[in-house]
Order: C-alpha cells, then sequence, then structure tokens
C-alpha cells in the first residue's frame, strides 16, 4: 500500500509531466489559442490513456491508487524516460516495469579511460547477453583480438562456443561454458522478451550441440568472482582471478578484471604479456 503522502507526490508529478508538454507533442490537434493551464490537460491526459478524465483528476489528486497497467500507459503517454518511469511506479508501490525496448549500452569514457589505465591488468566491459563493449590492449592480448570480430557478433558466449582457439586457451573450457550459458539463462529471466538474446540463444543451439544441452539444463549463475586457468600461446600457463564490478551508470555494465597475486608465475606471466603487447598491439594472438 502506499502512503497519503507518496500519492499526493505521484499527483504531483503527474501534474508536472504534463505541464511540460504540448498537444502537438503527443499528436493531438493545436488551434495555436492561448490555454489556460500550461502544458496537457487533464482530459488530454485521459483521452491518450483512454481512461476517464474523473480516473485521472482523482489520480492527481491523490485520492486512489493507479493499477500497473494504468502506469505504463501514463508513463508511454507522457513520455517519461527510464529514471522517470521508475520513480512513477515507486510512488505508485508497484514494481518497476523495465521498458521492452532498450536503448544501446555505451560505455562512459571515465570507464574507457579507467581501462587504458590499467596497463598490467587485463580488463573488459560486459553488458546485456554478455556483449563485449570494450577492452583494453592486455584484455586482448589475453584472450583475442575483439577488435577484429565485427561489433554486432562481438559476444563472449558466441566467441567460447565458435572460436576453437577458446578450447586451447581455457584449461577448463567446459566449466568456463558452461557457467557461461547459467549466467545467460539468468539474462534470459530478467529479460524474457529481449530478440537479441533469443537470436543468441537459437544461433548457438543450431549451431553447438553442448550449447543446446546446457541451456536445456536451466542452470543459473550470476558474474561475481572466480578463478581460471589458461594456456596461453605466448606466456604460457597462467592462473587468474577474475573479479567484476558494477558500472553505477548502467546496472547491466560490469567491468570484469583479471589479477594475479603479487609475485606469483601467473604475475610475472601478465608482466610479460604487457610487454609482448605493447609490441604487439592490434595483432591477434589466438589465429
Amino acid at each position: 500500500m502506499t502512503s497519503s503522502a507518496h500519492r499526493n507526490e505521484l499527483g504531483e508529478f503527474l501534474k508536472a509531466r504534463r505541464g511540460e508538454l504540448t498537444p502537438r507533442a503527443v499528436g493531438l490537434p493545436d488551434s495555436g489559442a492561448p490555454r489556460r493551464v500550461k502544458g496537457l490537460r487533464r482530459e488530454e491526459v485521459a483521452q491518450l490513456a483512454a481512461i476517464s478524465t474523473d480516473y485521472y483528476t482523482r489520480l492527481e489528486q491523490g485520492r486512489m491508487q493507479a493499477s500497473a497497467s494504468v502506469l505504463e500507459v501514463l508513463a508511454r503517454v507522457l513520455h517519461l524516460d527510464d529514471d522517470q518511469r521508475a520513480y512513477l511506479y515507486e510512488l505508485a508501490g508497484k514494481d518497476h516495469a523495465r521498458p521492452r525496448r532498450r536503448a544501446r549500452q555505451r560505455v562512459q569514457p571515465q570507464l574507457r579511460r579507467l581501462l587504458d589505465d590499467l596497463g598490467s591488468t587485463p580488463a573488459m566491459v560486459l553488458g546485456r547477453r554478455v556483449d563485449i563493449l570494450a577492452w583494453n590492449t592486455l584484455a586482448a592480448a589475453l584472450v583475442t583480438d575483439f577488435a577484429a570480430i565485427p561489433e554486432k557478433r562481438r559476444n563472449y558466449a558466441r566467441i567460447l562456443f565458435t572460436d576453437p582457439a577458446m578450447k586451447r586457451l581455457y584449461a577448463d573450457w567446459e566449466t568456463v561454458a558452461r557457467t557461461c550459458v547459467a549466467q545467460l539463462r539468468m539474462e534470459a529471466a530478467k529479460y524474457p522478451t529481449d530478440p537479441g538474446l533469443t537470436e543468441l540463444v537459437g544461433e548457438l543451439s543450431v549451431q553447438d550441440r553442448q550449447f543446446r544441452q546446457w541451456w536445456g539444463e536451466h542452470r543459473v549463475a550470476t558474474r561475481n568472482v572466480g578463478t581460471k586457468t589458461l594456456r596461453h600461446p605466448v606466456v604460457g600457463d597462467l592462473t587468474l582471478d577474475w573479479d567484476t564490478l558494477t558500472a553505477s551508470t548502467d546496472p547491466d555494465q560490469q567491468l570484469v578484471i583479471w589479477t594475479a597475486e603479487a609475485g606469483s608465475p601467473s604475475h610475472d606471466a601478465l608482466r610479460v604479456l604487457a610487454s609482448w603487447a605493447a609490441d604487439h598491439s592490434g595483432s591477434a594472438v589466438n589465429s
């Protein structure tokens, strides 16, 4: 149940948002004559939302609660962005329905600079569907030349299952791959109507028997921390710890970093690989 204070704030929020819109902006005829109120009238919002003016008036006056379906329509009618939509649902005490269409993910410049500054630490940014959004030079030297992969195909799961070099790189490829499938399953629970994820799962299910089998097991996992052993063609075996940090600007972007204990053979191997990468920047190591 929402408090009267929340209902009053919701009403004020709706009033403020309709005050920012013009009839022309929402597809209504505009005679150009002076209007008594700024923005849209209550009856115009009600008309666009296919609800009665009385119902909408009571919402603005804090005298009733809105259903989730009405909130969704009002969010569309009032042209709310994602943050405003989330705030609307919060005030109404409803679970925030994620928009079906999400904007293309972009990595903030600050995060890109951080990647570049991590000269001795492999790091990459993974997004929805484990898409590879950004990486530093050492990550490319450690895993593969991501820049050589077309942007629309640049996905960690796709690379794991379609690039034979990945099975040579990971000492325990099966565990790595099964974990990746379980992470995709978690993504599917969050975004069940995501067409990009549906396309990816369909493609890999057709191409790879193991993916098809593991997807059918319905195991789930989140990205957090772990350890991987790699058999690198340049510096040999490495055992690296990995950790994930969530971007504050987009919870569906995670910075994945790979580290080794100082003084360990794997740490020394990373330093050698960093030096090698500086001399061979842009060339693939797993071709």
